[in-house]
């Protein structure tokens, strides 16, 4: 917060922050490697269909509607391994 409002710091200059903007990055590489922290943060959709891809999407899907105990409990621990490496990342950047 700069005299009361809220800014981001780009390079060495200051701009105002809104909370609508959105940043979508695309990429051509197959299996593209995020840092932990970005991962965390972001939403990364994988555009690549593969067969193994679409049974465990149908399997997920299967789980949800029949047991969907488990499938909280597979988003829990995501979850979860998500926190641990960003917590992860920041213990070995001090």
């Amino acid at each position: 917060r700069s005299s009361g409002r809220r800014c981001l710091r780009l390079g060495e200059k200051e701009i105002n922050y809104n909370p609508n903007f959105r940043l979508f990055l695309q990429t051509k590489l197959s299996n593209p490697h995020y840092p932990p922290d970005i991962q965390a943060e972001c939403t990364v959709i994988n555009f690549t269909v593969t067969e193994q891809g679409l049974e465990d999407q149908l399997l997920f899907l299967v789980v949800k509607l029949e047991r969907p105990d488990l499938a909280r409990t597979k988003a829990e621990l995501i979850q979860q391994q998500n926190d641990g490496k960003v917590r992860l990342s920041d213990l070995e950047a001090l």
